[in-house]
């Protein structure tokens, strides 16, 4: 996500806090949230997808999704 996009987040969430949202307001920010939500959580899952555990012996072992 851009810069541009996030600006506009925090703008529309002061906006929120301070005047309130008009209906296309409210769409556009929860677009750009949901936007912002899932490319955090790819980022995410990239990040831990590279991550090894590591035991007493030096042995490494890639880390295990919870449902596996």
């Amino acid at each position: 996500m851009d810069q541009e996009k996030i600006d506009r987040i925090n703008h529309l969430a002061q906006k929120h806090k301070t005047h309130g949202l008009t209906p296309e307001e409210e769409a556009e920010r929860h677009t750009l949230r949901q936007e912002y939500i899932s490319g955090f959580k790819k980022n995410l899952t990239h990040h831990l997808d590279n991550v090894y555990l590591v035991d007493e012996d030096g042995n490494k072992e890639k880390l295990k999704k919870k449902d596996e």
